[in-house]
């Protein structure tokens, strides 16, 4: 019986989308993230005060209107303060509507064309884990909010050097902060690993990323007919209130979420690791290689050396620090220069044998990250009638629209 409704469910959202395919397929980028740099420093309580500036440019104000408003994700509820540095931010609050996230509203309508520029800082709780890779170390791992339907044409990462005991990737020290930059196509993310000795800052083992995780679970089921009924009820509604390629994103994204609640299926993942030798300098023309690039901004050469799959026990023992990584990111062998483990995690279902799975909540709420919740991440989105965040908790079943809804800008 459940197969048969998949079936004609999955049929219908197939029927839905013949006439809107081409609607879809015309709608081109909406905006431009043209610079994006977080600086970080660590409290003494441990604490992160970062700031951030974006200059986000518009380039469609038709299709969807203006930018007036943006979704700017955080890795956490647990702020401490979120403050607005620049004439352009009108005002700004905490939101949770489309996961963890700080509302910003500008100080106008932005066109196509315009570029808008604007500064915030936020201090930043529930961010480190302690004794994670080595006793008697903590490690802070931070993903800047990636954007899923804008390229990032700058990405800087500033961190506070003082104390620091190792980072991954490898970075350069600038003016007494380690700075990594890199460039980010749609859905692209960065993560940085930053650790400490544990007596180097008030770390406090009750506010571990793992511990409040696992104590800030919810548990949640729904009957056969629950899910279907809430479905059809999506639907009626998307029907009558859109009838445009968004409700077509909702209800494939709600059907397959829900399919995988009432099929025995669940999320798990697949992680491909690759160990990356790089040229220190261009074989080209000679060009030293920036930190977080693959080819030659002069020449268009490959940094490349060679590339390798491996498994994890591949990797040698004292690389301790990167060994059992299951994050995506790229990290720095300590013993071999200009190599790297890169890994790469693609969600995949697995059988469960049972039709319910209680479900946990998680400090990546607002996250598409696929790691088991060791990485302090979030997203952004573009606002003003633009299709809105990125919200991905592969564990959170409660049927709210802004839940199911997959879209946005990126969610640092």
């Amino acid at each position: 019986m459940r197969a048969r409704i998949a079936s004609v469910l999955l049929a219908v959202v197939l029927a839905l989308a013949l006439p809107l395919s081409s609607a879809w397929a015309a709608k081109g980028d909406l905006d431009e993230i043209v610079n994006y740099q977080v600086k970080v420093d660590v409290n003494e309580d441990a604490t992160l005060h970062m700031v951030y500036h974006i200059e986000w440019k518009v380039l469609d104000s038709t299709s969807e209107g203006p930018l007036s408003w943006v979704l700017i994700g955080i890795p956490n509820k647990h702020y401490v303060s979120v403050k607005g540095l620049s004439k352009t931010i009108k005002s700004i609050k905490y939101d949770k509507s489309q996961g963890d996230c700080v509302r910003i509203d500008l100080d106008k309508k932005y066109y196509a064309g315009e570029v808008v520029s604007f500064d915030f800082e936020l201090v930043q709780d529930y961010m480190y884990q302690v004794d994670r890779d080595n006793k008697g170390e903590t490690v802070y791992e931070f993903t800047p909010g990636w954007f899923d339907e804008a390229a990032v044409d700058n990405l800087e990462i500033r961190w506070n050097a003082d104390k620091v005991e190792r980072i991954a990737p490898a970075a350069q020290q600038d003016k007494g902060y380690y700075t990594w930059r890199t460039a980010l196509k749609k859905k692209g993310r960065y993560t940085v690993t930053v650790g400490y000795a544990n007596d180097a800052f008030a770390f406090d083992i009750d506010k571990n990323i793992e511990q409040w995780n696992k104590s800030g679970g919810t548990s949640s089921s729904s009957s056969d007919h629950d899910w279907v009924y809430g479905l059809v009820g999506l639907a009626a509604v998307g029907l009558m209130m859109w009838g445009s390629y968004q409700f077509l994103k909702v209800i494939a994204n709600a059907f397959l979420r829900l399919f995988e609640m009432g099929s025995g299926f669940t999320t798990g993942k697949k992680i491909t690791r690759t160990k990356v030798v790089y040229y220190p300098i261009c074989q080209g023309c000679g060009a030293p290689r920036p930190e977080g690039r693959d080819t030659c901004d002069y020449c268009g050469r490959s940094f490349i050396q060679s590339e390798e799959v491996i498994t994890e026990k591949d990797i040698p023992a004292q690389e301790r620090a990167i060994r059992g990584k299951s994050t995506e990111g790229e990290y720095a062998y300590s013993s071999e220069p200009n190599t790297f483990l890169r890994v790469h995690v693609v969600p995949v279902p697995i059988s469960t044998g049972s039709r319910h799975r209680s479900s946990g909540s998680s400090s990546h709420s607002s996250c598409a990250c696929a790691c088991a919740c060791g990485c302090a991440c979030a997203c952004a989105c573009a606002g003003g009638g633009r299709a809105g965040c990125t919200t991905k908790d592969f564990y959170n079943t409660n049927l709210k629209l802004s839940q199911l809804e997959e879209g946005g800008g990126a969610k640092t």
